[in-house]
């Protein structure tokens, strides 16, 4: 006689084992531990998941409040200018890259004009929105508090920071090149990632011309609250800047010194002013 079936014995699970992801999770913004409710995601990472997309879709589309930030900047202490690119709209500068890359005339124009007036200063300061302008307002002031005191204490001289809507990493050298500048740094909002919406990265460049490519640069990236703290970002700047001029380089070129506190004085490389003709 056949035995009846039975049910299996149930499989014992450690069921209150804590998953060990979820430690990790709480360390990080990246989507680790997200659980699954059978086969799909838990309603509530779905729901964060498509909150994080249309957060970076926003950030790519929102109109960069130009009046505002020169303010913000001015009341903190520092002259700004502004600049325009070969992108006159949002929707020039996202389907054509190139045009975020160079100066409108008019705005080469002016730079000419004006290059004898803002001398040739050791370090021009760009701001622009790029892919960001919720990174560009709330990052760039506190960055600059951080940033150029410093260098003004070094003996550093710097011109106006100039606000240039719609730009592009490599519009620093064009820009840089005109003015006779030593040094650019270029702070641009960057390409929104999910749950980074106010991403701001920052490109310094030694000696900025029209033949400088991206191995000639150094970028300090993710400065935001929740990565790179403003204040950090701009002593790490600071960093960088005065040993490129020590140096004479940047980019992969630059050998980073690991020290804490440089000197504050200003050291240039032989010859390095007469190059710029300074």
């Amino acid at each position: 006689m056949q035995p009846l079936l039975t049910e299996p014995p149930a499989v014992q699970t450690p069921a209150s084992r804590p998953d060990g992801w979820t430690s990790l999770a709480r360390f990080t913004r990246a989507r680790i531990a997200l659980g699954r409710a059978g086969g799909s995601w838990r309603t509530q990472t779905l729901l964060d998941f498509r909150l994080a997309h249309a957060q970076a879709r926003d950030a790519v589309a929102r109109e960069f409040a130009v009046e505002a930030l020169e303010a913000q900047i001015r009341q903190a202490g520092y002259e700004t200018a502004r600049l325009s690119t070969g992108a006159g709209t949002r929707a020039a500068f996202l389907k054509r890259p190139d045009l975020g890359q160079i100066l409108s005339e008019e705005s080469r124009r002016f730079l000419r004009e004006k290059a004898a007036f803002f001398g040739a200063r050791y370090l021009v300061v760009i701001v622009s929105d790029g892919l960001s302008a919720l990174a560009a307002e709330m990052q760039t002031v506190p960055l600059l508090a951080a940033l150029l005191p410093p260098l003004h204490r070094a003996g550093w001289k710097t011109g106006p920071v100039l606000i240039v809507p719609f730009g592009r990493v490599k519009l620093q050298d064009q820009i840089g090149e005109l003015l006779g500048a030593r040094q650019s740094v270029m702070l641009l909002g960057e390409r929104p990632g999910l749950g980074s919406p106010d991403s701001l990265g920052a490109y310094l460049t030694w000696q900025p011309s029209a033949d400088k490519t991206d191995a000639d640069r150094n970028c300090v990236s993710n400065i935001r609250s929740q990565g790179l703290p403003p204040t950090a970002a701009g002593a790490r700047l600071a960093q960088l800047l005065l040993q490129s001029a020590r140096q004479g380089v940047s980019g992969v070129k630059l050998k980073e010194v690991c020290a804490p506190d440089l000197p504050q004085t200003f050291g240039s490389p032989p010859n390095s002013l007469t190059a710029r003709g300074e």
